[in-house]
């Protein structure tokens, strides 16, 4: 086998499929490997955890057929210490992988191939297609992700649900406390219902190249497929029922104030540094009278405060919320002002963002409140 190539490009598919290796925990040394294979001038690098796989494939020149294993996190950190601009030469004869440039040269123990797995392939009789914008697909899971669960004794909920309902493709994540719903796509034809870890969404996410302007999402019943230009991404999706979680989502609310959403990030910031001590625990309150908008920390060992901002309500209430949660939603509402909306104590707050004057439909957050 050999390759030879520009450092820039290998040392930035070697960056990207290394981070996939399984490390030194994994069950098969195989797994800390990265495959390198070379078929008729096509070359490909691949690394697998067997929950998730990544390929990046190669422009080279003067190839030579063959496929080899060797230490991914190793060559990837040789191959990223070298000058930028030198032509690599990559070179196996057996086991033994050799890593040349202009005055470097380094042998490397790798190891044969037959012990790498085997991926497994989309099943294009139960495949599903769909087609998505870069800056689309990466808008929209940024304003989800932050709500999916870390506890992974609720499998289901430490992923994001790729579903469809009415014809348009929705992202949804939860972690029982908060909930955020965003419409990725309008017109989609074939009827998808996913749960993909996180994990491997923000392994998309960081391999997406500035040269990648659309993404092509495959999927069938197990496994889903992200092809990004030069790099596909397959991981396996997470067995089990997501909740019905739009009859969650209030359709409307006895109390609605807007509010200006940088106003809000700092006074929620303010009441949080107050709140520490009791888990975070904030107090969101709506007075008519006064025409204002309260946040405050519960008083404590630390102190209290209160901020107040001009708004119009039509009715009093109060809502207790964890300052993070809230800050979280906040943060990745679209436009400059925001719709905060209520009923009573214990029913959830509804957050989106504002156009102007008008609700931007495509993204709702939900944060449920605490009981006080």
């Amino acid at each position: 086998m050999e390759i030879n190539i520009v450092q820039e490009k290998l040392a930035k598919a070697l960056s990207i499929v290394s981070k996939v290796a399984a490390g030194a925990k994994a069950q098969l040394p195989i797994l800390n490997n990265v495959l390198i294979r070379v078929d008729d001038g096509k070359v490909s690098l691949t690394t697998t955890n067997l929950d998730m796989a990544v390929v990046s494939y190669l422009p080279v020149q003067n190839s030579q057929n063959g496929v080899v294993t060797v230490p991914a996190k190793l060559i990837a950190e040789f191959i990223s210490n070298l000058p930028r601009g030198e032509m690599v030469k990559l070179s196996a004869n057996g086991e033994k992988v050799v890593a040349e440039a202009k005055g470097f040269r380094s042998v490397i123990n790798g190891a044969l191939a037959d012990d790498f797995p085997e991926l497994p392939e989309i099943d294009e009789s139960k495949m599903m297609k769909i087609q998505i914008s870069v800056d689309d697909f990466k808008a929209g899971l940024s304003q989800v992700v932050g709500a999916a669960s870390v506890d992974t004794t609720r499998p289901a909920l430490t992923g994001v649900y790729f579903n469809t309902y009415e014809g348009s493709l929705y992202l949804a994540a939860t972690d029982g406390y908060r909930l955020a719903e965003r419409k990725l796509a309008e017109r989609v034809e074939t009827e998808v219902k996913a749960i993909v870890p996180v994990s491997s969404l923000k392994e998309v996410l960081s391999s997406i190249g500035e040269d990648v302007d659309e993404i092509e999402i495959l999927l069938d019943e197990t496994q889903v497929r992200f092809n990004l230009g030069e790099v596909e991404i397959t991981s396996k999706l997470i067995d089990g029922s997501f909740p019905d979680y739009r009859q969650l989502i209030p359709k409307e609310s006895d109390i609605t104030v807007e509010l200006d959403k940088s106003e809000m990030v700092r006074v929620t910031k303010l009441a949080a540094l107050f709140a520490k001590e009791v888990g975070g625990s904030i107090v969101c309150e709506t007075k008519v009278e006064e025409e204002v908008f309260v946040v405050a920390a519960i008083a404590n060992e630390f102190g209290e405060n209160s901020s107040e901002m001009k708004v119009k309500a039509n009715e009093d209430g109060k809502v207790t919320l964890n300052s993070r949660f809230l800050l979280d939603a906040v943060n990745v509402l679209d436009g400059k002002k925001l719709s905060f909306g209520f009923a009573n104590r214990l029913d959830p707050v509804v957050l989106k963002g504002l156009d102007g004057e008008k609700v931007i439909e495509n993204y709702v957050h939900i944060v449920m409140p605490l009981k006080s």
